[in-house]
């Protein structure tokens, strides 16, 4: 059974302020939930629709249509903390991403392409948002994810000896570059801001500028691409290029 005030903290959870209270999350779904119990996250409990009801399921689910199985997940303190660049590896950094659906695809593609790990701007949504969570298709409980300093961490990779890269339209061809995917020092890739692109302070740090032509080249179509679209076409090119050692 579930009580009325089961119902209401669980609702409770779709705001920041009581997932960071509570340090749970809510993952939905049959293979979100699945992923759960199979990860190193710890699982409170779990609801399912054929023992609550499905009036109630629909009380307590953010989904349009509500799933059969609902979890409540506490949230790993070492993935909000401990963000120590290692000395090697392909990372990606996040500075400033805003869209929920575009956080969690972006960790969907870490996930697929093995990034060492996700670090993100303090300003970026909050990993542990229902939209994000259900976006990532999974992926949350796999892909190492830290909030810290973005100039910071791509400071400590150049001085480690490592790349930053990140897109410009002012960059040069990424198809023509020699891309580093950080078996020696730490690569890391900066994915920015959906509206306004890398910050000033964050763009300083960058080495290696990359620019993803559009085609044909020189004609006329869209401005950008999307920033989950975009991450998914670097970080391609990149594990392109390390199955072609």
């Amino acid at each position: 059974m579930i009580t009325q005030a089961e119902i209401k903290f669980i609702k409770s959870l779709s705001q920041k302020k009581f997932r960071d209270e509570s340090g749970l999350f809510v993952a939905e779904g049959e293979k979100l939930v699945a992923e759960a119990l199979a990860s190193r996250f710890q699982v409170e409990k779990v609801f399912r629709k054929e023992e609550i009801g499905e009036a109630t399921m629909a009380r307590i689910s953010g989904l349009s249509s509500p799933s059969p199985v609902l979890a409540l997940v506490h949230r790993p303190a070492d993935l909000l903390s401990g963000a120590k660049l290692p000395a090697k590896g392909l990372f990606l950094a996040l500075d400033g991403i805003r869209d929920p659906g575009n956080l969690g695809t972006i960790l969907r593609i870490a996930d697929w392409f093995g990034i060492d790990a996700v670090f993100a701007s303090p300003d970026t949504v909050d990993v542990f948002n229902p939209k994000v969570v259900q976006a990532t298709m999974g992926a949350i409980f796999r892909v190492k994810f830290h909030y810290c300093d973005i100039p910071s961490l791509c400071k400590d990779a150049l001085k480690a000896g490592g790349k930053v890269y990140g897109t410009f339209l002012d960059g040069s061809n990424m198809y023509k570059k020699q891309l580093d995917n950080g078996q020696q020092h730490p690569s890391i890739i900066v994915i920015g801001n959906e509206a306004n692109g890398i910050s000033a302070a964050t763009g300083a740090c960058v080495s290696d500028r990359l620019y993803i032509p559009p085609y044909p080249a020189g004609e006329p179509g869209s401005e950008s691409l999307n920033a989950a679209v975009a991450t998914a076409v670097t970080v391609a090119e990149f594990r392109r290029l390390l199955n072609l050692d």
